[in-house]
């Protein structure tokens, strides 16, 4: 395993101002930008964004093309809408789903106007409108219902059922000003993008040779939504290590994002993929003990965040 070791990075000389993505997707990479950027190449003709989630790394990527894939076909179509539309008209439509279903609009009237204050939050009052929303969401979707019940939901994320049912109770807070600056910019960052979106499988994911792979999956390592009802499992793992070793046999770069070790448990399959090849395994997380995964003495608490790359 071939580890580089990036102690001498100086963080301060890394920041730059990224764009956030206006959906707070399940690992998210938008805190961990300043440290996977300057790995990329400098220099990209078509960026694959393998699992885009909330599209926080392909929205920032500096490239000539940009394809974002995710197996969610609900947050790709939100996209998709957001690039075909004004910002303008996303707002207009926004304000009149939330009119329409009386939920909360606190950034105009305070948190007075609904008998309520910011520590006890919105959630008694839109919880009622929150939950018919949520209904004719899921008997009858469309984009913009997608992105006001990702606004109105527990702690703005995005969950489905089995039944591929909207099922996020309701959250304590509105339509931030926060939220609202993230799509503008957001969306502002569309416009001049050559950027497009596609659901697939990642298995079925077809990568032309002139591509630079960012790679991103759900951590085996880790407890999340993506890890319920056999959503994320040893076998898909293994899977997606033998598909990124095909990218590496035909001269593609690739950059693969992942935990090692969260909270005591180690992704042991991850370990021995490392273990087995010539890719380089570069620590993200600085408070690690010498960025060495082998040190005895390790925090059991901590989560070791990875970039691992083939050149």
């Amino acid at each position: 395993m071939n580890i580089a070791v990036n102690k001498l990075i100086n963080l301060k000389l890394l920041q730059k101002s990224y764009i956030k993505s206006p959906l707070n997707y399940t690992g998210g990479k938008y805190k961990l930008l300043n440290q996977i950027m300057p790995y990329f190449p400098e220099k990209i003709d078509t960026f694959v964004d393998l699992f885009a989630g909330g599209c926080n790394v392909a929205i920032n990527v500096n490239a000539n093309k940009v394809i974002a894939n995710d197996i969610s076909k609900q947050t790709i179509n939100l996209f998709e809408y957001f690039k075909a539309n004004t910002i303008e008209k996303i707002e207009k439509e926004i304000t009149q789903t939330i009119k329409k279903y009386n939920l909360s609009q606190s950034f105009i009237y305070g948190y007075e106007y609904y008998n309520t204050n910011s520590k006890d939050g919105l959630a008694t009052y839109n919880r009622k409108s929150y939950l018919k929303l949520r209904d004719d969401y899921n008997q009858n979707p469309n984009p913009i219902m997608f992105y006001v019940l990702i606004i109105f939901a527990f702690n703005n994320q995005i969950r489905f059922n089995k039944s591929g049912k909207f099922n996020l109770p309701v959250n304590k807070r509105d339509f931030t000003l926060s939220m609202q600056k993230n799509l503008k910019h957001f969306m502002s960052k569309l416009e001049h993008m050559s950027i497009s979106f596609i659901s697939q499988d990642f298995r079925d994911v077809e990568i032309a040779k002139n591509s630079f792979v960012y790679i991103d999956p759900p951590y085996l390592a880790t407890t999340a939504s993506y890890n319920e009802n056999g959503g994320w499992n040893e076998t898909l793992e293994s899977e997606l290590l033998c598909y990124i070793d095909k990218l590496d046999n035909k001269g593609i770069k690739f950059a693969l994002s992942n935990v090692l070790e969260s909270k005591g448990i180690e992704n042991q399959l991850l370990i021995a993929w490392c273990k087995s090849k010539n890719y380089k395994v570069n620590y993200l997380n600085f408070s690690y003990n010498n960025c060495n995964y082998q040190t005895k003495n390790r925090d059991k608490n901590s989560t070791v965040e990875v970039l691992i790359t083939n050149y």
